[in-house]
């Protein structure tokens, strides 16, 4: 399967995933192909979706928790962010993903 076949089944898959969570993509399309397409090229190299914006630890468990979509491992943090960290999804209610907050998860 090829990067933009691939990017539509991420797209499908995740969409079904993080929807019943109470998110949705960002309303921003580039950062969304931008972010599926760095997914894509991730899960190549490494096997997994991983968060392009996350380092991975190198353990298996650990890398897991920045397997996309996150957000049921740091739920908490993302639902006071109302975002996930690469801003790939937000809360479904954000119109203005720019303007929330990002912090990390010892500061939530």
């Amino acid at each position: 399967m090829g990067t933009p076949e691939r990017k539509e089944s991420l797209r499908y898959l995740f969409d079904r995933v993080v929807g019943p969570m109470g998110y949705k993509f960002t309303p921003d399309g580039v950062l969304v192909d931008e972010l599926l397409e760095a997914e894509v090229k991730l899960e190549q190299d490494f096997g997994a979706p991983y968060c392009p914006c996350q380092m991975r630890p190198g353990n298996r468990a650990e890398d897991m928790q920045i397997c996309c979509p996150c957000i049921p491992f740091h739920r908490e943090h993302f639902d006071t962010m109302r975002r996930c960290w690469c801003g790939l999804f937000v809360h479904k209610d954000v119109s203005d993903p720019d303007s929330l907050p990002q912090f990390p998860p010892d500061e939530g």
